[in-house]
């Protein structure tokens, strides 16, 4: 009698059991979307372990809780019937809040293209092979006009404005409205430049123009610029130096030499005791540099938050390649005049705050500054590396 109580108490729990192994056996024979298709070794019966081949659908349950750690697989684009896509399970990787998003939706670039509110995305004009960017006051905007005119199509153009004034431009330049502009009242090239030229932003172009608004340009090209640079293989570069116009170079390298396409070093000059040293070989200045887009990268991680003239971030390039004399040069073919025009040292007055002495003298402090705070990044990362050999 106590014996089939027993069976009796045990015979809802076995038939749940049956039941619950009969429906599983029944769902898994019906089409993927209505079940999840489950091919790899993430439960006990499936066969083939590698989770990197795993997919689900989207719509169904399983796929929707298990959303974050996928990421699209290459098949995974919704086709004309309207299916969902497949996607696939990808190791979770270290990162910061963007982890908890399905890699397949992480857009982790961006580009300074302008795009319409209006029409098809999948229409819209493609981002420029290259980027121009330019710290401008509106009173040296005949001399920017001029330099805009010498970059091609294949170039996004980005202004940054130091003096509040942005939408007299579009009045004035038809170019204007199809460029960006950002506006930050009496800020340096630099300063824009760590703060909208992220590695990320720039990711699109081969080649990042960071120039100043002084510099004439009646014997410059963009394009065929950038023919010499590929053709030489630098990756950081400038335009020669007139020197029968403008200001005289502060460096004797930066002078443009005549009959020349380009050159990497100089061999004489009152500055140059070692032609193997900056600044006679592998050097260019900060006011007209060109970089390639994994050069741009090194620089910009190099530029201090809060030493916004930069002073002297040019005398470092070198440490963003691998052989500066090699991959540094200037280009006598296509060269420039600087102007020396003074912006924001001009503006003020010198016996109010922030007038051009006090300017200069935040120039040399952070000079100052910066060198010393490499020689410190030095020495730390030699301490650190011997403490591991020992």
């Amino acid at each position: 009698m106590e014996l089939a109580r027993t069976r009796m108490k045990a015979s809802p729990v076995l038939t749940a059991l049956f039941a619950a192994a009969v429906g599983f056996f029944v769902g898994v024979s019906f089409p993927v979307d209505i079940t999840p298709k489950l091919q790899c070794g993430l439960l006990p019966w499936s066969r083939g372990g590698d989770p990197a081949n795993c997919s689900f659908s989207h719509s169904s349950t399983l796929g929707r809780l298990w959303g974050a750690p996928f990421r699209n697989s290459s098949t995974g684009a919704p086709n004309a019937t309207g299916s969902a896509p497949v996607v696939e399970v990808a190791a979770a990787k270290p990162g910061g809040s963007e982890r908890r998003l399905p890699p397949g939706i992480v857009v982790s670039e961006s580009d300074l293209h302008l795009r319409r509110l209006w029409g098809s995305p999948r229409e819209d004009s493609a981002a420029g092979k290259y980027l121009l960017a330019l710290a401008v006051g509106y009173a040296e905007r005949g001399n920017v006009n001029a330099t805009v005119h010498k970059f091609s199509k294949n170039f996004d153009i980005v202004l940054f404005h130091y003096d509040g004034r942005t939408t007299e431009w579009d009045e004035e330049f038809q170019w204007s409205k199809k460029v960006a502009h950002v506006s930050a009242r009496k800020q340096t090239k630099w300063w824009f430049a760590k703060r909208f030229l992220h590695p990320s932003v720039v990711a699109p172009y081969d080649y990042v123009f960071v120039w100043d608004e002084d510099l004439g340009v009646d014997n410059f090209a963009a394009e065929p610029y950038l023919d010499i640079v590929r053709r030489h293989g630098l990756e950081i570069s400038q335009p020669g130096l007139d020197t029968t116009k403008g200001s005289a170079p502060m460096y004797d390298i930066t002078a443009r030499k005549t009959g020349s396409e380009m050159h990497k070093t100089d061999a004489g000059g009152e500055h140059c005791w070692d032609v193997h040293k900056r600044p006679c070989s592998g050097f260019v200045e900060m006011m007209a540099p060109v970089f390639s887009r994994d050069a741009w990268r090194c620089v910009w991680h190099m530029i201090q938050n809060d030493l916004v003239h930069g002073w002297p971030i040019d005398s470092y390039f070198w440490r963003c390649v691998d052989d500066p004399e090699e991959q540094i040069g200037v280009v006598d073919a296509q060269y420039v005049v600087h102007r020396a025009v003074p912006t924001l040292q001009g503006e003020g007055d010198k016996e109010k705050p922030g007038g051009r002495f006090e300017v200069r003298a935040r120039q040399f402090e952070e000079l100052e500054a910066f060198n010393s705070r490499f020689a410190n990044a030095d020495k730390e990362l030699a301490n650190r590396s011997s403490s591991t050999l020992n």
